[in-house]
This record gives C-alpha cells, sequence and structure tokens, in this order.
C-alpha cells in the first residue's frame, strides 16, 4: 500500500517509537523509509550563547548524529533509508510546515510521527508538531504515541 515513508525524529522516547513503526510498515511493504530531522534555527533562544556558530555547528553535528543512528537502526532491520537533515531559518517557517514539504518533494505516502498526547495547558503552551503536521500535510499522517 505504502511505498514510501517518510519519518520524523527529534531523539525524543515517542519519535523513536515513531521510527520503529516506520521500520516496521517499510520492512513489511518492501517500502522506501526517508528519516528527517529538523534544526529550527529561528526559535532557538540565541541571547543565553555567546558563541552562536559554535553552537549552531554543535547542534548540526548532533542531528547528523541522530540521522546516522537512525539510519543504521533500518538497515540493522533490513530496511534501507535516506536521512535528511532540514535547517528552518526563515522567520515564520514551522517545524511541521518543513516536514509537509519534505514529504511532498520526496514524495511519501505516508509521514509516520511520535506524539506526546499532552492534555490541557501543556498542550496548550507547548503545542504540538504532529498536530501541526496533521493539519497541514497533504499526505495522511500516521501518529505513535508515547507510552
Amino acid at each position: 500500500m505504502y511505498q514510501s515513508i517518510l519519518v520524523a525524529i527529534d531523539g525524543s522516547q515517542t519519535s523513536e517509537l515513531a521510527l520503529k513503526e516506520a521500520i516496521q510498515l517499510a520492512r513489511d511493504m518492501g517500502a522506501r523509509l526517508l528519516i528527517v530531522n529538523v534544526v529550527d534555527e529561528i526559535n532557538f533562544n540565541w541571547a543565553e550563547y555567546p558563541n552562536l556558530t559554535e553552537i549552531w555547528d554543535v547542534l548540526l553535528a548532533s542531528a547528523r548524529t541522530l540521522l546516522d543512528k537512525a539510519a543504521s537502526t533500518a538497515a540493522e532491520a533490513g530496511v534501507q533509508a535516506d536521512t535528511r537533515l532540514v535547517e528552518l531559518d526563515k522567520l515564520g517557517d514551522r517545524i511541521p510546515d518543513a516536514l509537509a514539504r519534505e514529504a511532498d518533494a520526496w514524495p511519501a505516502d505516508l509521514i509516520v510521527v511520535g506524539t506526546h498526547g499532552r492534555r490541557g495547558l501543556s498542550h496548550m503552551f507547548l503545542g504540538s508538531v504532529a498536530e501541526g503536521i496533521a493539519r497541514v500535510a497533504t499526505k495522511p499522517v500516521l501518529l505513535i504515541r508515547g507510552q
């Protein structure tokens, strides 16, 4: 059914669950897998750090390491996966929009993303990348809830 699956990861426990589910689906369906991580330069609190270039380089290196580890996990499961690091650097750009664009451009048949399942005030203040993706994506979205 699905031939191209995009999974968004951020290093959280819920994104690890989403990665596992995406790998299982890709293996079962013989689908391609694209693992994406978004580094958000705009919403990072730069005022706290004196050496911006050094911090940005560390953030990018950490994201690349995260993607490499995820690709290795997929390979160990017998699934070939490509990775993509997306850098948000335009005011007003949001992670859900960037992920939806990646899904359209690749093109993905399905987007898999973890969700913390927050409710009430914590949801109102923290928002939800997963909810945002479900709102803006033109592809089906599979939400994997944390435990």
